[in-house]
C-alpha cells in the first residue's frame, strides 16, 4: 500500500537551509553541511555515478528509503531554484545534468505550464494544480511503491497542511545555523507519533515519525 513520506536533514535548531541562500549557494552558508552523512554513503554515490562510500546504519537507512520510492514530489525551488516563467529560469532543467539520480516519475509543483521533460530515466511532470494533484498523480505512478515528498521545506508544509503527508523521517545533524529556511514554522498545532530512531556514526540522529490528527 503506498504511503506518502518526506524526509530530509535539518540543523538541531531546526532549518532545512542557511541564511542567504541564493542560485549560487541554494543551501545557503553552512546548509551543505547537512547532507555530508548522506554524500559519504555508497547508496548516494552509486545515485550520483561515483564509486565508494561508507556502509553502516547511514547507508542502510538511505538504501532502504530509495527502495521505498516509486514516485517523487518536489518543489519548483528544490528543481532548479527559479520561481517566475520557464523562459526567464536561469536552470531550466534543473541541478542534476542528463542523468539525474531519481530513476523515477517526478512531479514538480509550479506555477507555470510545461511539457514534461525527459532527462535519462527521470521523467520530470510539472503540477500547476497545486499538492493534491500532484500526490494524486504521484501514487498513480508510484504503483505498490511510495509518495516521496523529496522537499523542500515548503513542500512539505504544504504535504502536512492538506492531510497527506503520512510519514516524515528528519536526519538532524549536529550542527548550528542560526538562521535560514526552518522546516516546521508556521503549521499550527498537530501530533506526531515517533516510529523510529537511528542513530550513526556521524552523529545524525534519524527520527521517523507518523502524523496524526
Amino acid at each position: 500500500m503506498t504511503t506518502v513520506t518526506a524526509e530530509i536533514s535539518t540543523s538541531l535548531d531546526g532549518y532545512v537551509a542557511g541564511p542567504n541562500a541564493s542560485l549560487e549557494n541554494p543551501l545557503g552558508e553552512g546548509g551543505e553541511r547537512l547532507h555530508e552523512w548522506a554524500i559519504a554513503t555508497k547508496t548516494f554515490r552509486e545515485q550520483h555515478g561515483m564509486d565508494g562510500g561508507e556502509t553502516g546504519p547511514d547507508d542502510e537507512l538511505f538504501a532502504e528509503s530509495v527502495a521505498r520510492q516509486g514516485a517523487v514530489v518536489m518543489g519548483r525551488k528544490m528543481f532548479s531554484g527559479g520561481a517566475g516563467p520557464w523562459a526567464d529560469d536561469p536552470n531550466p532543467n534543473g541541478w542534476w545534468g542528463d542523468e539525474p539520480p531519481f530513476h523515477k516519475p517526478v512531479f514538480v509543483l509550479t506555477h507555470h505550464e510545461r511539457e514534461p521533460l525527459v532527462l535519462g530515466d527521470t521523467t520530470f511532470h510539472f503540477v500547476t494544480d497545486g499538492i493534491a494533484s500532484a500526490v494524486e498523480q504521484a501514487r498513480a505512478a508510484a504503483g505498490e511503491k511510495d509518495v516521496h515528498v523529496a522537499g523542500g521545506a515548503e513542500a512539505i508544509q504544504e504535504t502536512i497542511r492538506a492531510g497527506l503527508l503520512e510519514e516524515l523521517t528528519i536526519h538532524l545533524t549536529p550542527i548550528l545555523l542560526g538562521g535560514g529556511v526552518p522546516l516546521l514554522a508556521g503549521l499550527g498545532a498537530g501530533g506526531f507519533a515517533q516510529i523510529g530512531a537511528v542513530g550513526s556514526p556521524a552523529g545524525v540522529a534519524h527520527l521517523t515519525y507518523r502524523l496524526s490528527s
